[in-house]
């Protein structure tokens, strides 16, 4: 049976920029290449899944503009279920400007625009997909209010849930998040959350065992090329990066919460499910774009059988 996935988040329209070099104030320097893409975390995460084979809703809100009939559209494209997807009227659609550099890395802006508008009574609306859902992702490109309001409602009805604290802002209530599953930063982001330094693995780890104590269940940091750093009661782990020749960063820590989310609930294995949410991240960088970087459960097949090793799992 396919994983049930619900995503109660954002869209954006990626406004992608490829840069020979960011310019400094005041300076206007040519840029060689643009494309536009969809995006946003929420429904990037939840096109990895969907890609990999997950059934997987969205719970979020469009402008009434061009941008947010695309992304209606984009969802289907790509199965999702867009009955909880509801145009915000007199709104703009959400929208993230980037800038990426011959090195693959990027800097973004984000405009949450109808982003802003979605509230506990939409999550309510769509109480009967979370109640049905085996996992519900979330993530702060939406008001801290739904957030809070959906780790609530996954609390009482015993429902596992992922919290990607980004982007993150001091403004998080850490003692809001109990009985979240899986709380997955970045380094700067768990570094901001925490209060703490988080350059080396024993810096992590006390940084993650802070929010721990604040009820978190599992931390999982994600470190780029240095791979991901689990903390858990139950220990501590690392999973290595996948060597890869980056061509543009953009979403990859998208690629890997989506893709985590379809193989946990596939395998039921944290670090099985890690495993391969490393590798599938590690094919988004090797293509432009955000979500058209992201394989299908096909293209991630066979890019893990190029490499030696097990394959990934059907579903």
């Amino acid at each position: 049976m396919k994983p049930r996935l619900v995503v109660v988040g954002s869209n954006m329209v990626d406004l992608i920029t490829y840069v020979d070099r960011m310019p400094d104030r005041g300076e206007t320097v040519e840029a060689p290449r643009f494309e536009m893409g969809n995006g946003g975390k929420g429904a990037n995460q939840a096109t990895a899944a969907a890609r990999l084979g997950s059934q997987v809703a969205m719970v979020s809100k469009v402008g009434e503009d061009v941008f947010g009939q695309d992304t209606i559209r984009n969802f289907a494209r790509n199965c999702i279920d867009t009955r909880h997807v509801a145009v915000v009227k007199g709104a703009s659609s959400g929208v993230a400007p980037i800038f990426v550099e011959p090195s693959g890395e990027n800097s973004i802006l984000i405009v949450k625009g109808a982003n802003g508008e979605l509230k506990p009574a939409d999550v309510d609306a769509a109480a009967a997909e979370l109640l049905a859902s085996d996992l519900i992702l979330l993530q702060l490109e939406v008001p801290l209010e739904t957030v809070y309001y959906t780790i609530a409602f996954a609390a009482r009805h015993d429902k596992r849930v992922v919290l990607n604290p980004a982007p993150a802002t001091p403004e998080l209530d850490l003692g809001r998040l109990r009985n979240v599953s899986f709380f997955m930063p970045n380094r700067s982001e768990l570094a901001l959350l925490s209060g703490m330094q988080t350059e080396t693995t024993t810096e992590i780890d006390a940084a993650a065992e802070k929010l721990l104590a604040g009820g978190v269940q599992t931390v999982v940091a994600t470190l780029g090329s240095a791979g991901v750093r689990v903390v858990s009661p139950s220990g501590n782990f690392s999973v290595p990066a996948m060597k890869v020749t980056a061509v543009d960063t953009t979403g990859a820590g998208d690629a890997f919460i989506g893709s985590f989310a379809h193989f946990f609930v596939t395998t039921g294995d944290l670090r099985q499910a890690l495993h391969w949410a490393v590798r599938y991240a590690a094919q988004s960088v090797t293509r432009r774009g955000t979500q058209k970087s992201y394989a299908s459960a096909k293209e991630f097949h066979d890019f893990c059988a190029a490499s030696p090793g097990d394959l990934p799992p059907e579903g």
